[in-house]
């Protein structure tokens, strides 16, 4: 790890413009669960941090009004533990303390929990040129396509990369048309997420829609009457604390017997959180069966494109997403 210099502004403002004087080389840090392990690996080695954690404001968690709004510095532990959050939205519940161990969540905020870097261990593992990764360096090939893909991508998936998006806390907010409020050298604006995360394609380096400095300074969720009858469903190696194999947010909201609308994001399978607009179709106005759960479950995977080791996700994804429905729709019952 290199030697790098460091600041800590206590507005949004002063840490984009230190940010903006430090120059190339610079990265924003608030908890650092994630930024410290690259560093270690020599994935990373900026010359300046702005830590971000001490922003005033920047721990807000507001759940009156029209949407829910996080500050990006909100620890995952406090909105995990939210009552109204737990009773009203438990996807987002779920989604962040099935993500990590209490010591990770007391520490890492959801702002930079959107910024979580693949889990693909060519990408965390080739640092000095031992495997060749196109996020790591571009043009450089990817190690993967031809070698140990057990954890990699079925969905999204390019010629240039396979590595799956790692989160589940943006699964969660995928499903819930949340927006990113950002704050850079030009302004404020406002990127809904579903324009947050961008596919490899053949710039996998690229994996999110910010411009040099701009900074994550809130997170809204439009309230929705599906937010009770919700879930986050993760399938992993290990039920302790391990990223998703498959996960699955869904919310629902049934009248009559029936599904008028659904909410269905994907992780685990794809090079970004993904949403399935055609699962959710396949539900509208039907009553949320196995035999319907299981129809949406092939519709969402329907695109989805195996390597030599990954083939067995495309079931396991079929059936997360399944019973992530029938959970949802048990909840809808209660």
């Amino acid at each position: 790890m290199r030697a790098f210099s460091y600041s800590r502004p206590r507005s949004p403002e002063a840490a984009v413009a230190a940010f903006t004087d430090a120059g190339e080389g610079a990265r924003y840090i608030a908890g650092g669960t994630t930024l410290f392990d690259l560093m270690k690996l020599n994935v990373e080695q900026p010359a300046h941090l702005v830590d971000v954690s001490q922003l005033d404001g920047s721990d807000l968690i507001e759940t009156s009004g029209d949407k829910l709004r996080f500050g990006a510095g909100a620890r995952m532990a406090d909105i995990a533990d939210d009552e109204t959050i737990n009773r009203e939205y438990p996807l987002l519940a779920e989604s962040l303390w099935r993500a990590a161990s209490q010591q990770l969540r007391n520490m890492a905020s959801v702002g930079g929990n959107l910024l979580q870097r693949t889990r693909c261990p060519y990408f965390r593992n080739g640092a000095g040129g031992v495997y060749p990764c196109n996020k790591r360096e571009p043009g450089a090939g990817c190690a993967a396509i031809e070698g140990l893909d057990r954890g990699q991508a079925i969905l999204g998936t390019s010629g240039a990369c396979t590595a799956v998006s790692p989160g589940d806390w943006p699964v969660a907010l995928t499903a819930l048309d949340a927006d990113i409020v950002v704050l850079g050298p030009q302004g404020n604006r406002t990127i809904p997420i579903a324009e947050f995360y961008l596919l490899p394609q053949d710039t996998p380096d690229r994996e999110f829609s910010l411009a040099p400095g701009e900074l994550i300074i809130e997170i809204r969720v439009p309230k929705t009457a599906a937010g009770r009858a919700s879930t986050y469903h993760k399938v992993r190696d290990r039920e302790s604390y391990a990223f998703a194999l498959a996960s699955a947010a869904v919310a629902l909201r049934i009248e009559g017997g029936q599904v008028q609308k659904a909410h269905i994001a994907l992780g685990g399978i794809a090079t970004k959180p993904w949403r399935s607009e055609a699962a959710e179709a396949v539900l509208r106005g039907k009553a949320p069966t196995r035999e319907n759960a299981l129809a949406a479950g092939r519709a969402a995977i329907a695109d989805a494109r195996a390597g030599r080791h990954n083939g067995f996700k495309i079931d396991l994804a079929t059936n997360t997403i399944a019973d992530a429905i029938t959970i949802a729709a048990e909840r809808s019952a209660s």
